[in-house]
């Protein structure tokens, strides 16, 4: 079903097409009708599901249909509360995407900059408003934000507004917005607190739930590999050898070690860039646009950037340390596989992080298939029965990230073993 179908408007239908959207995704197709009946949204998907223009694209048209681009000072109509400054910064570039030919007015605010410019910005009246909670609340208590004019509120990444900490400030920005509002709640997962949070937030809401919760994405092809922890760094340079791994993002559980690994993958002339919260927010938009473009081959972060990263292309994912909450696990590898593409998830597992892949392969409800035929495998003592993977699958292509040239899929193991 073309997105024509969704009886959108000329302006929107232009932009879409401008970006070369065609067809909707699942939930853009069942969310963005009920939007536009102006119903409370509980939203049930995983990221890299389109889940943004979801809501972007109906409460544009909504706006735009009661011309709210009037003359005078405008006000905040649409609220969008979101946990990172990544996450906040992509979704207000979607905005601008999707609306450019609609005159409707967006910005974004977040912390660890100076909030002048962003001041500036809503002291001269805007219609959408992206913001992530700390800064919102900052400038609400300044007096430079007022919402008794909001219409739609967006609650985006719930869930990961409960793993961060931002509940409570969550719920202190409910009490300040208008009791008769549109309220749109997203999560990727529906642990309990959320739960109950959204049955607070919402009234008798239509659900959209495009894949079971805590899934993974199907076209992400996974895999386990059992080394001590003082091998991980070789192995990860071991892999990245491999010149079908053409782009990839690293997680890491802190910022020290991620700034460790970039300088060892520098040493070994391997293009790489952190991004955690120790980073300033130009030094953190700059390693992303220089990973997007291609510049940096290798992208490390810890979680709180987890679900700011959207990058169509992005073949491989590894885990370098496995996350202490399971559900994270899902949002770590849904970075790739995005837009019907596939991709590659590789974690690496020592033998304190046991207990958390359990806790990962009960909440996927499936093993993770193990690569036992590497160069550095975990000392006996610690090794673990499972299913082994093949290690020819493990650098399979991504679908539509264009020709990378011969995938050598990691057959020069084999070979090298053989020759011994």
């Amino acid at each position: 079903m073309p997105f024509k179908k969704l009886e959108l408007i000329d302006p929107i239908v232009k932009a879409l097409s401008a970006e070369g959207y065609t067809t909707p995704t699942p939930i853009q197709a069942q969310s963005i009708p009920l939007i536009l009946e102006k119903r409370d949204l509980l939203g049930c998907a995983q990221t890299g599901t389109g889940k943004t223009a979801a809501f972007a694209i109906p409460i544009l048209q909504l706006l735009y249909d009661e011309k709210v681009q009037e003359r005078g000072h405008k006000q905040i109509k649409v609220l969008i509360l979101t946990p990172t400054r990544e996450l906040a910064i992509q979704i207000d570039e979607s905005f601008a995407a999707y609306g450019k030919f609609t005159g409707l007015t967006h910005t974004v605010i977040f912390g660890g900059v100076s909030q002048m410019n962003q001041t500036n910005i809503l002291r001269r009246g805007v219609d959408i408003l992206v913001a992530t909670p700390g800064r919102l609340l900052d400038l609400i208590s300044q007096g430079f934000i007022d919402l008794k004019y909001l219409k739609i509120f967006v609650l985006d990444e719930a869930d990961r507004m409960l793993d961060m900490g931002f509940v409570l400030d969550v719920k202190r920005i409910i009490t300040k917005l208008p009791v008769k509002r549109q309220t749109l709640f997203f999560s990727a997962t529906m642990p309990p607190e959320i739960q109950k949070l959204a049955d607070v937030l919402l009234t008798n809401p239509a659900k959209v739930e495009v894949t079971p919760v805590s899934s993974t994405v199907d076209a992400i092809e996974q895999s386990l590999f059992y080394v001590d922890k003082k091998d991980k760094l070789k192995l990860l340079l071991h892999l990245l050898q491999d010149d079908a791994i053409v782009t990839a993002l690293v997680f890491s559980r802190t910022k020290h070690a991620a700034d460790k690994m970039v300088k060892f993958l520098h040493q070994h002339h391997i293009t790489a860039a952190a991004i955690h919260g120790n980073k300033s927010q130009n030094a953190r938009q700059h390693a992303l646009s220089s990973f997007k473009a291609g510049k940096i081959r290798v992208l490390v972060a810890t979680d709180i950037a987890a679900r700011g990263i959207d990058i169509d292309d992005l073949s491989h994912v590894f885990n370098f340390d496995l996350p202490e909450v399971p559900e994270t696990y899902v949002h770590r590898i849904g970075r790739t596989g995005r837009s019907g593409n596939t991709g590659i998830a590789i974690s690496f597992c020592d033998s304190e992080e046991r207990e958390a892949l359990r806790d990962i392969q009960k909440i996927i409800a499936k093993s993770l298939p193990v690569v036992n035929e590497h160069p550095f495998p975990a000392s006996l003592t610690h090794a673990a029965p499972t299913t082994a993977a093949p290690a020819r699958n493990m650098a399979k292509r991504t679908s539509n990230a264009g020709n990378y040239g011969r995938n050598r899929n990691f057959r020069s193991w084999q070979s090298k073993k053989n020759k011994k």
